[in-house]
């Protein structure tokens, strides 16, 4: 015989088991906030940016120009993580990190079609993160026209990370809410898990599919209470008792 689930099945077996998935969230939200708090380390962000474009301008505007100043811009985000910038950057901040370790923390980027190119630093400790990020575009500046012939880089605008530095990961709010959907996905799982191992009989319809057989009666089951309730209450005045 066919087994068929029904919503009010599925309603019933999340209703009973419902004590079962909250406290299997309330597990997850628990554990995901302490290891955000306590386990994981904050790690900042700090960003600096400069533009590629030439000192000297001429009054008229030059599309070819603007459209090389561009095109090198990925030659410079190749050339800002090599150790001919990080090695000096290293050596002035004193730094204990290798080339391929120190460049692993920088990103570098721009918009599409933008002169603009944001130099980006993740660090555990936010002020140096923000010295890492100006002394790289301030080496890059000045290696810049040594290593292509150029002069076109101009500081925009330095890192700067403020009073109270906020950490950028982990995110507790994210963290919390990944917890929640997982919890509820866990708890929801092991409700039905539980209630398909479970091979107790427990109505009429469980009699039927389980042994096949037609149901003929039922012996109904009475509280030791009522009993005792039926038993304690006075007869009414003239009745008869007793054949």
């Amino acid at each position: 015989m066919e087994e068929t689930i029904s919503l009010n099945d599925i309603f019933q077996t999340l209703k009973k088991r419902m004590t079962l998935i909250i406290s299997v969230t309330i597990l997850a939200i628990i554990i995901s906030a302490s290891v955000t708090l306590f386990l994981l380390t904050p790690k900042y962000e700090a960003s600096s940016q400069f533009i590629v474009n030439q000192k000297e301008q001429t009054s008229d505007f030059n599309v070819n120009e603007i459209r090389t100043n561009v095109e090198l811009i990925n030659t410079y985000n190749v050339i800002i993580k090599t150790p001919a910038i990080l090695d000096p950057v290293i050596e002035e901040l004193n730094l204990n990190e290798s080339v391929s370790t120190l460049a692993s923390k920088i990103s570098v980027s721009n918009a599409q079609g933008s002169q603009v190119v944001d130099v980006t630093v993740t660090h555990t400790d936010p002020y140096l993160a923000e010295s890492i990020a100006n002394t790289t575009v301030e080496v890059f500046q000045e290696q810049i026209p040594i290593l292509m012939n150029v002069d076109n880089v101009n500081i925009l605008s330095p890192a700067s990370i403020g009073p109270d530095p906020s950490p950028v990961s982990p995110n507790l709010t994210l963290n919390v809410a990944i917890s929640i959907v997982l919890g509820l996905m866990v708890g929801v799982g092991l409700a039905f898990l539980f209630e398909y191992l479970d091979q107790t009989i427990k109505s009429e319809q469980d009699v039927e599919q389980i042994l096949g057989l037609p149901v003929m009666g039922s012996i109904m089951t009475i509280d030791t209470k009522e009993l005792a309730n039926q038993s304690n209450t006075p007869t009414r005045r003239g009745a008869k008792i007793g054949s």
